[in-house]
């Protein structure tokens, strides 16, 4: 999954999309790079990021959308919100995939406006809000409270017939560095609940900061941890860089028929 940010304030590559021609650009070179899904967002879910009103994010992420469905013929064309309304303009306009970080806890309007488009929902773990997450980050037992948030909203999605559901784990959304990777470590756990897993990994804080250098030079850090989401059980990687990211799968793959 290719991460498309129309935002001018993402933790990486905020701000970097300027015209029409600089999507276009990108999102051809991800699918030309072997993605399957392009992941268009305009609201940045950094920690501390600006808040935003829902009529500012539909004017960002709508008119890419519909570039972006009217250029190419994309399976997976994924709008990147929580917002109920949002999501609908999106969807009207030729996205066909939905990816909530908040599971509908935030709006709850979201989950009847997927359950009436039949499409694929992709809800993440986490806790709070953007602008709040930091501060929720005490659990008696991560894993468990995680398998038990996502029992819960598997359960509120499937009873309004959402029929195709991926979990993210949510690396980096209420959780410390130290969690994430206790996380990373127990994700097959979430196997469990048996539907595909989504790992957003990619040029994170619990990569950068342990390796005590920036996003722009994580790329190394983030390409090993994909081999491990992938061992641990994830089917979607959600990525800046699409091209390491299918070596990565396609070395896993080689080990998996060896």
């Amino acid at each position: 999954m290719g991460i498309v940010n129309v935002t001018p304030d993402s933790f990486y590559d905020g701000g970097k999309l300027k015209s029409d021609k600089d999507v276009l650009t990108q999102v051809e070179r991800m699918l030309d790079e072997g993605a399957t899904f392009i992941d268009i967002g305009g609201f940045s879910s950094r920690p501390d990021g600006t808040d935003i009103s829902e009529q500012e994010e539909i004017k960002r992420v709508v008119p890419v959308i519909e570039l972006v469905a009217k250029s190419f013929n994309i399976k997976g064309l994924s709008c990147d919100s929580f917002r109920g309304s949002v999501i609908k303009k999106a969807l009207q306009h030729g996205a066909n995939l939905v990816n909530d970080i908040s599971a509908g806890l935030i709006d709850q309007s979201i989950l009847p406006v997927v359950a009436e488009a039949q499409v694929p929902y992709i809800m993440m773990h986490m806790r709070g809000t953007p602008q709040t997450m930091k501060t929720l980050t005490e659990y008696d037992d991560l894993i468990h409270e995680i398998n038990y948030y996502f029992s819960d909203r598997i359960a509120a999605a499937r009873a309004l017939g959402i029929n195709d559901i991926v979990i993210d784990a949510g690396f980096g959304f209420a959780k410390t560095r130290e969690q994430n990777f206790t996380l990373l470590k127990n994700m097959s756990l979430l196997q469990a609940h048996q539907v595909p897993i989504l790992a957003g990994v990619s040029r994170k804080s619990m990569i950068y900061k342990t390796l005590d250098t920036t996003s722009d030079k994580a790329l190394n850090g983030t390409t090993a941890l994909h081999m491990i989401c992938l061992q641990q059980g994830a089917k979607i990687l959600r990525v800046h860089d699409v091209a390491p990211a299918m070596e990565c799968i396609k070395l896993f793959e080689e080990l998996q028929e060896n």
